[in-house]
């Protein structure tokens, strides 16, 4: 009965991993989208959001399941309620995804962001894609110290997008107010993004510990 246990449980750190890893494609095929009017790219990622939503599905009727053939206790019920946690926050990351998506198929032809805003989200979209590529790594190999530093990559998207809002309301700002609109909504879909990494990374740590993490 117990190996069982321990093998759904697996079963569910492997959803939990293989929705990291999509995630982290969707928003880069997003970002590929936005910047470069890909439509397909766009496309793609739409799509392909139904099936993260179906293995945050899958990880909640497992877990649900698993608590009421096996009530867990200790560092098991720790594990079931951090895969909880876990695939919310994900889940989250996926249609965060799609909201960049969405909106660089609805500017397209043309690309959703001017040039001088592409080196902001291009480095926005590289914090993104390194937490979403550490959050893999720690649902697959559980390691309290790379979770920690998805707080200073945090920190760095959150300078970024601070230093977005200095342009749009800058004086010079010459593209007028809808494109200022669907920048501060897309900077904020990037920072969202990597404020659910931390949530998950925060999850993973109270795995390990069994002590909550108190935010920062």
């Amino acid at each position: 009965m117990r190996d069982e246990f321990r093998a759904e449980l697996q079963a569910v750190s492997q959803l939990l991993v293989e929705m990291a890893e999509g995630v982290r494609a969707a928003l880069r095929q997003a970002t590929r989208a936005l910047l470069t009017a890909d439509r397909r790219a766009a496309e793609t990622v739409i799509d392909q959001d139904a099936q993260i939503d179906e293995l945050y599905r899958q990880v909640e009727e497992r877990v649900c399941d698993l608590l009421a053939r096996q009530a867990p206790v200790a560092s098991d019920l720790r594990a079931m309620i951090t895969a909880l946690h876990v695939a919310a926050d994900l889940e989250r990351m996926g249609d965060l995804a799609d909201h960049v998506a969405k909106t660089a198929l609805r500017r397209h032809p043309s690309p959703a962001v001017p040039a001088e805003l592409r080196p902001v989200f291009t480095d926005m979209a590289a914090i993104a894609d390194r937490m979403a590529e550490k959050i893999a790594k720690v649902l697959a190999h559980p390691d309290a110290d790379l979770a920690a530093e998805l707080d200073s990559d945090d920190d760095a998207m959150d300078e970024l997008h601070k230093g977005l809002f200095g342009v749009l309301l800058g004086a010079d700002w010459p593209y007028g107010v809808e494109t200022a609109i669907d920048a501060t909504l897309l900077g904020r879909f990037y920072e969202r993004f990597a404020d659910h990494a931390v949530n998950s990374a925060e999850h993973v740590v109270y795995l390990i510990t069994g002590e909550p993490v108190t935010p920062s």
